[in-house]
């Protein structure tokens, strides 16, 4: 990076990843308004519905009855507080059941229930649309 007595001026390059990033950032807030928006009709903000997807995915791949909650994490991108606080409210609202793994008493597993599968397969399409529409240069597209 050259320097002026200005400070550091910036390759076209380095604006070029800026502003990548930017475009980015962009795409994903825009992307993450019309997911709670639309989703809202089934009580649900987008990391809610991002629980119940990856608890659904983990469930229809491997028939795993629960995951843990570290293993939801590593999906949903949330501060461990976050989510602890998230999956609180969805067991609240009968979506999830919460236990303690009897391997690990630290740790703690959850589970979809029949409610929440059941919301979970209204709010699929809904959120599939939504990302049909706002992702560009998506695979298939």
């Amino acid at each position: 990076m050259a320097e002026t007595k200005a400070g550091p001026v910036e390759t076209d390059a380095e604006q070029g990843l800026v502003n990548q990033w930017r475009d980015i950032l962009a795409v994903h807030a825009r992307t993450q308004c019309e997911l709670d928006r639309e989703l809202h009709a089934h009580g649900l903000g987008a990391s809610d519905f991002e629980v119940l997807d990856v608890l659904a995915t983990g469930l229809a791949q491997d028939g795993a009855a629960t995951l843990r909650v570290q293993d939801i994490a590593c999906q949903v991108h949330l501060s461990q507080s976050a989510l602890s606080r998230l999956i609180g409210r969805l067991q609240k609202d009968g979506l999830v059941d919460r236990e303690m793994c009897s391997e690990d008493r630290r740790g703690v597993r959850v589970c979809l229930t029949a409610k929440g599968g059941k919301v979970h397969a209204e709010a699929r399409p809904v959120q599939r649309s939504v990302l049909a529409r706002m992702l560009p240069g998506r695979p298939g597209a």
